[in-house]
């Protein structure tokens, strides 16, 4: 009688279906990602390692007193400090963050750190979404994360004028992780929009470095604000490959399970075209910066190698099963392996001057 009804066909087809998407993820791993892609310069990666330096330190309460500094510190100076802003500060309209001025770099940068588990404002910014709810210059954002860079600009609007105003050479860099990249990545898209609110600047004087980037914008914005928006991705990270919408992780984190099940029979039943074509789909932002470290049925870690890329196609479209999805998302790995990078890169430029 079960046969006749069907049921034990529905659940081969399920266990096919599960079989076929579990395949095609062991045999993909990060490195396919981003094989394609060129190879980033020093110049251009060194901001990198500095910046998550400066997210690491919102952490802190007191830099004069640090508690939690990484190998060789944060590169800070306390008394170039303009603001702090706690929780409390932002009433949970946005994620901690500073506010520096880096006169060694020439550069005024507002880092935001990245979600915090335990805060019930930073999930109602993830869940503030719907595919398509919002639209900015011809393309789609995250309704929550823009909410959160309004808020931020509406607050620091002055003293961010002031400070642009004051040093015309200095350019003004927005710097965050996991959900602070998300906002950090809103801010310098409305700030290019708005340049009237901070004395005309110059977009060539906007950047923005989206470290273990959200999806946050839809392709054609992603791809339109490369040259001001960078995205760095350390290897497997989960984060930027998760086109799943972030309320929906969030709605689902204590049933992985069913959020599993929902992945596979969409991307089992639905074609994968048909889903890229889909205008309102969130991607990473701008350019994309793809920290390589290890290598599939390897041992071990090697010399980081950065592979960078404004790519229309394959912007991280697939969830790579590895034991290092999550760890690849913190801020404290992904700041060891971009300083590795530069070392590496250093030590290269210096056998090659001792070869010459």
């Amino acid at each position: 009688m079960s046969i006749i009804c069907g049921v034990p066909l529905l659940e081969c087809v399920y266990c096919l279906a599960c079989a076929r998407w579990a395949w095609k993820r062991c045999l993909h791993t990060a490195g396919h990602d981003s094989e394609t892609w060129g190879l980033a310069t020093a110049e251009e990666f060194e901001p990198v390692p500095r910046l998550c330096r400066y997210i690491l330190a919102v952490y802190e309460e007191d830099l004069r007193h640090p508690l939690f500094e990484p190998p060789g510190g944060y590169g800070i100076n306390p008394d170039w400090l303009i603001l702090r802003k706690t929780y409390d500060n932002t009433q949970g309209h946005a994620p901690p963050y500073i506010l520096y001025l880096d006169h060694d770099h020439a550069d005024i940068v507002l880092a935001i750190r990245g979600l915090n588990l335990a805060k019930e404002s930073d999930y109602q910014v993830l869940l503030d979404n719907k595919l398509g709810k919002k639209k900015v210059d011809g393309g789609y954002v995250h309704n929550g994360l823009l909410k959160a860079a309004g808020w931020v600009l509406e607050a620091e609007c002055d003293i961010l004028k002031e400070l642009v105003e004051k040093h015309p050479n200095y350019t003004l860099t927005f710097a965050g992780h996991s959900l602070g990249s998300g906002v950090a990545a809103m801010l310098a898209l409305v700030v290019v929009q708005h340049h009237d609110k901070l004395g005309n600047i110059d977009r060539r004087r906007i950047r923005c470095y989206a470290i273990a980037p959200a999806r946050c914008m839809s392709l054609n914005l992603a791809v339109r604000y490369a040259d001001v928006i960078n995205s760095v991705v350390l290897q497997d990270d989960f984060l930027p490959r998760t086109a799943t919408p972030l309320e929906d992780i969030f709605k689902s984190v204590f049933c992985l399970p069913c959020l599993l099940c929902m992945r596979c029979m969409r991307d089992t039943c639905i074609p994968e075209e048909k889903m890229l074509r889909d205008p309102r789909r969130l991607y990473a932002p701008g350019r994309l910066y793809h920290i390589v470290e290890r290598k599939p049925f390897r041992l071990g870690r090697f010399p980081p190698v950065v592979r960078t890329a404004v790519p229309v196609d394959g912007r991280f479209e697939h969830i790579v099963l590895s034991c290092n999805a999550t760890s690849d998302h913190a801020i404290i790995w992904i700041e060891r392996e971009a300083r590795r990078a530069m070392d590496w890169y250093r030590w290269i430029k210096a056998m090659i001057k001792k070869k010459k």
